[in-house]
C-alpha cells in the first residue's frame, strides 16, 4: 500500500515532487485533494466513547464515525471508493497527530476552543453539545452542577471539561473547589464512578448519554445525568493548521448534511433513546477557516 504524505510546503514543492516520483509516492497539498484524487485518508476518532466513537470490530462505530463517512464521501465528490484508515485519537494526542501527519482529519468529540485554534484549523462545528454532570443512580447529594464543590470529579487526559468546573471564565465556568481524580480517558472515568472512586463525571452531554445508555444495556452500572447543561461545546472537524481549503470543503459538506436530512437521521440513530436530547434541525454557525 502506498504511503501518501500531506501538507507540502510551497517553498519545497519541486523537491517534494521529485522525491515522490522517485519513491513512487505522491504528495498532496490538502486533505481534500488527497481524498478526491488519491482516494485514501486517515481519519482519527475516539474508540472508547459509546454512540460517538467505539471500536467493537474492525472499525469504530458511532455518530462521529458516521459524520466522518458522510463528509469524506462529499470531499470525494460523492464517490464511495475512498480507502479510509481509522486511527484512535484520544483527547491527549489529537493536536500532535494532526501536526505530525499521523492522521489527516479528526472527528472525535473535538470541542473548538480558542487555545486549540492556535494549533488546529477547525471545520464546522457539525453539532453543538453541552456539558452536563453524570452521577450514580442512587446519589441524592448532587442535584445541580454547583453541588460539585468539594466533590471528586474526573480529569480525563487531554480534555478541558474539568476546567469548566474548577476554573473561572473565560476558560472555565463555575470556579468551584472540586477534587480532581486523573484518568486516561472517559471510559476510565466511568469505571472509577462505578467503583465509587469518583462522585461525578462531567463532560459533554452526548458523551455522557452514550455511557449511560451502554451501562443500562449491559447492566454494568446505574447512572443518571442531571439534565442541567451549562456550556456550549462546538464539535469541530480537526485539520492540520492552515488547511483552509479542506476546512471550506468540510463546511460545504456539513451544510449539505443538514439540508438533506442526514444530520437529523444520524443524531436520532445514535441518541434517539437518550432523554433530554433533541436532534438539531439546522447547521450550527461555522467558525472561520483559519
Amino acid at each position: 500500500m502506498r504511503l501518501r504524505r500531506i501538507g507540502a510546503v510551497l517553498a519545497v514543492t519541486a523537491m517534494s515532487a521529485s522525491l515522490a516520483a522517485c519513491g513512487g509516492d505522491k504528495t498532496y497539498a490538502t486533505v481534500a485533494e488527497k481524498v478526491k484524487d488519491g482516494k485514501t485518508v486517515v481519519v482519527g476518532t475516539k474508540w472508547d466513547q459509546p454512540n460517538l466513537g467505539l471500536k467493537k470490530g474492525a472499525e469504530p462505530e458511532g455518530y462521529d464515525v458516521d459524520v466522518a463517512k458522510y463528509v469524506i464521501k462529499e470531499l470525494a465528490g460523492g464517490a464511495d471508493d475512498v480507502d479510509i484508515t481509522w486511527k484512535e485519537s484520544a483527547s491527549s494526542n489529537r493536536e500532535a497527530f494532526l501536526a505530525n501527519g499521523t492522521v489527516d482529519i479528526i472527528f472525535a468529540s473535538y470541542s473548538i476552543t480558542d487555545s486549540r485554534k492556535e494549533k488546529v484549523t477547525f471545520g464546522g462545528p457539525y453539532v453543538v453539545a453541552h456539558q452536563d454532570v453524570m452521577v450514580r443512580g442512587d446519589d441524592t447529594a448532587i442535584t445541580k452542577p454547583t453541588d460539585l464543590a468539594g466533590k471528586r470529579i474526573c480529569q480525563a487526559a487531554g480534555s478541558n471539561s474539568y476546567k469548566r468546573i474548577t476554573d473561572p471564565p473565560p476558560d472555565g465556568e463555575l470556579d468551584l473547589d472540586a477534587q480532581l481524580v486523573g484518568a486516561a480517558n472517559y471510559s476510565e472515568c466511568v469505571a472509577k464512578l462505578t467503583g465509587n472512586n469518583l462522585d461525578a463525571v462531567t463532560t459533554d452531554d452526548l458523551i455522557l448519554a452514550g455511557f449511560a445508555t451502554q451501562a443500562a444495556e449491559q447492566g454494568g452500572g446505574n447512572f443518571k445525568i442531571l439534565g442541567q447543561p451549562f456550556t456550549d461545546e462546538k464539535y469541530g472537524v480537526g485539520l492540520k493548521k492552515g488547511d483552509t481549503a479542506t476546512c471550506e470543503a468540510v463546511n460545504k459538506a456539513i451544510t449539505k448534511m443538514y439540508s438533506d436530512g442526514t444530520a437529523q437521521q444520524l443524531f436520532t440513530k445514535w441518541f434517539g433513546k437518550a432523554q433530554g436530547l433533541t436532534a438539531p434541525t439546522s447547521a450550527p454557525t461555522f467558525e472561520p477557516c483559519a
